[in-house]
């Protein structure tokens, strides 16, 4: 549980929402990871090699699972630095809505095939 906080308008209390937020925004990265790991699969062999784990879903199941395991460490990160601080909230929700869309732009094909 949070303790409240004084801000300096009167009768006002914050709460630490940096933990949500972290996770608001490690949403976002994580969303955006999955999207270029995937198109980085897709355009390099090599790459596509190194990311084939199982080889019954191909390089998906590389793709997923280091996007996955970069969201858990970009998440555990941001939640450490921002647990006990109020943050901006406004600017954590346009920054994961922006890399949300480019998530989505990036695995629709006509977008991912001019890279």
């Amino acid at each position: 549980m949070s303790t409240p906080s004084v801000s300096k308008r009167a009768n006002v209390t914050e709460f630490a929402n940096g933990g949500a937020a972290a996770a608001i925004l490690a949403a976002g990265i994580g969303s955006f990871l999955v999207a270029l790991f995937a198109l980085i699969a897709d355009k390099s062999a090599p790459i596509k090699g190194l990311m084939n784990f199982y080889k019954p879903t191909g390089p998906l199941s590389g793709v997923t699972t280091c996007a996955i395991v970069a969201w858990l460490i970009v998440w555990f990160v941001l939640n450490r630095r921002w647990r006990r601080q109020t943050v901006n909230v406004g600017r954590i929700r346009v920054a994961a809505l922006v890399l949300l869309i480019l998530a989505v732009l990036l695995t629709f094909p006509p977008i991912a095939d001019l890279f």
